[in-house]
Parts: structure tokens; sequence; C-alpha cells
């Protein structure tokens, strides 16, 4: 199972995300800041807390997090942007 390994906050609401198998990418949710539980994510320092969980999600807490699998297939180009953010 590949897991993420680091993940740095960007400007602009983007995170940098390296995963174990060496690929990495940049997820862009710019688009989710602000709406529903992403609401915290507009808060530039809030944003930059952003870390690897005990269980290998994206998470800034334990009630905002990203499925570490789904931001894998977006970076690979293997799912659509929309199915991750929806």
């Amino acid at each position: 199972m590949v897991r993420p390994i680091k993940v740095t906050a960007l400007a602009g609401c983007k995170i940098r995300v390296e995963y174990s198998d060496g690929v990495m990418g940049i997820i862009d949710l710019a688009d989710c800041a602000g709406r529903g539980v992403f609401t915290p994510l507009e808060d530039e320092e809030f944003f930059k807390t952003v870390h690897v969980g005990d269980h290998g999600q994206i998470a800034w807490s334990d009630e905002i997090e990203i499925c570490p699998d789904a931001a894998y297939l977006e970076i690979t180009g293997q799912i659509s942007r929309e199915a991750v953010h929806a």
C-alpha cells in the first residue's frame, strides 16, 4: 500500500504530497476551502498545519482530512479532480 510520507502546504490553498513510491504532486484545494467541513482551510495559518496523520491520511485535524488514496489517484491522473473533491 502506497502511503504519503510528507505533505507541505503551499500558497493558494495547495498542498504538495510525496508518497513512499517516489510519486510527488500538487493538489489544489482552493475550490474546497471555505465550504462545508473545509471552511477552516480558508485560514492560512490553519492550512499550514497540514500533516500526515497517524493512519496515513492527509490531515489538518481529526475532523478535516483527505483520503491519501484518492489524492494519489488524482496526482497520477487515474481519477478526475472532481471525484476526489466531491
